[in-house]
């Protein structure tokens, strides 16, 4: 519920930059990770290949980023922030900095230490089931009996 409240208030806030929903994401990615392939970008975001392609599509299109070729191979293109998105991202950072500090608000040190511990356990526990059903793998369902 927190990031699904989290991410229609960036979907409001980020409609005057005119990104499309839950394309901030992506940009504040390549804003971080200047060069970073769309494989790697779609890991990172927890998408599928298709997905990603649509949202670096839509970005490139709307002069957020640009494409190019490495070096070393020509068929990885490079993803890479334009002034624009550079801007852009500006803007998200802040907002991001915002909803960090109302979520987290009333909570003491050791209290937000605590969470981001648990949430990174968690994280890891269901990025290994994610990496499993992607590559074709089925969960073994059990009854809360069973656990």
């Amino acid at each position: 519920m927190i990031a699904r409240c989290l991410d229609s208030i960036s979907n409001v806030e980020f409609q005057h930059l005119n990104l499309s929903r839950g394309q901030y994401l992506y940009l504040y990615r390549i804003c971080e990770n200047p060069g970073i392939i769309p494989n790697q970008l779609a890991e990172l975001i927890k998408v599928d290949r298709t997905t990603a392609a649509r949202a670096i599509s839509k970005l490139e299109s709307d002069g957020f980023i640009v494409k190019q070729s490495a070096l070393d191979n020509k068929k990885n293109k490079l993803l890479y922030p334009t002034e624009a998105g550079l801007e852009a991202w500006e803007f998200i950072r802040r907002e991001g900095v915002h909803s960090d500090q109302v979520t987290l608000q009333g909570l003491t040190e050791e209290e937000i230490e605590i969470a981001v511990n648990l949430l990174r356990r968690m994280r890891h526990n269901i990025e290994v089931d994610w990496k499993f059903v992607k590559k074709g793998g089925r969960r073994p369902y059990m009854d809360q009996s069973e656990r």
